[in-house]
């Protein structure tokens, strides 16, 4: 996102925050769940889409389309904000979409943090997504885009009905219309770096041979925190085939400590 968009973003997010601080964990869920109708409105509707973001069209008119658009079929408090998101300046119909729903996921995400459930959220989204790897048949089930998404999101609920919290649920369902224009999975990946960022927290994925006792990660989160200087939540993965030692990626950067690279660079030597 540019510079200017990021302050237009801002603009947005304000009435966000302005709603949220006196409202119900339960009302801001609503209101996310309405923008996020409203960005799959816009979603196949780009000429709407155009009219909404065009910077030569005065502020006031455009909101006043959303207004005579909108009134009466969303709540006060979100034709609100999206009425801020229209008066707002992006530079091009795209942004103003990817706008539209990242709104709607933060106010998801607001919600699962003052219920108090918003680690649990990520843990569940991890976890979520570690599922749909190891399980190919059921990654590609999820990932079929020539398949409706209101049909995968009714496999999504079946999965994972009573076993993750509605938040998580719903943005499992937002990742499926491939969130921020991405694939499935990346979608998820996003999601959870969301989750943790809101948490002023940095992800570390980190792969080992076998499970680590407790002490280990924490002396390990311990370490990471130290290192990037903000704190560090542990995405932890089993893969035997690494036949030891330890992978961390934080972001862009890899520490790679593997046994199994160690060998490869090894074959890679002989091979020469």
């Amino acid at each position: 996102m540019s510079i200017g968009n990021r302050e237009s973003y801002a603009a947005a997010t304000d009435e966000l925050t302005a709603y949220a601080a006196t409202a119900s964990a339960a009302d801001v869920a609503a209101l996310g769940d309405e923008l996020l109708a409203v960005a799959r409105l816009l979603s196949g509707e780009p000429r709407l889409r155009r009219a909404l973001s065009d910077s030569s069209t005065p502020a006031a008119q455009r909101a006043e389309l959303a207004g005579g658009l909108l009134t009466g079929k969303v709540s006060a408090p979100a034709l609100t904000v999206l009425t801020a998101t229209v008066a707002a300046r992006w530079s091009t119909p795209s942004e103003f979409l990817t706008a539209v729903e990242q709104i709607g996921v933060d106010a998801l995400l607001t919600s699962a943090s003052a219920a108090g459930e918003l680690g649990e959220v990520e843990d569940e989204l991890f976890r979520f997504s570690k599922v749909v790897a190891a399980e190919k048949t059921l990654g590609g089930a999820l990932a079929d885009v020539s398949v409706p998404a209101a049909r995968r999101a009714e496999l999504v609920r079946e999965l994972l009905a009573g076993k993750a919290k509605p938040v998580t649920v719903r943005l499992v369902e937002v990742a499926l219309s491939g969130f921020g224009g991405r694939g499935f999975v990346a979608s998820l990946d996003r999601l959870i770096e969301l989750a943790a960022d809101r948490q002023d927290r940095d992800l570390a994925y980190v792969t080992v041979a076998r499970p680590l006792a407790e002490a280990d990660e924490a002396a390990l989160a311990a370490k990471l925190t130290e290192l990037y200087g903000r704190g560090v939540s542990l995405k932890v993965t089993v893969d035997p085939a690494i036949v030891g030692g330890i992978s961390v990626r934080v972001g862009s950067d890899l520490y790679d400590g593997t046994i199994l690279r160690r060998l490869t660079e090894a074959r890679k030597a002989f091979a020469k």
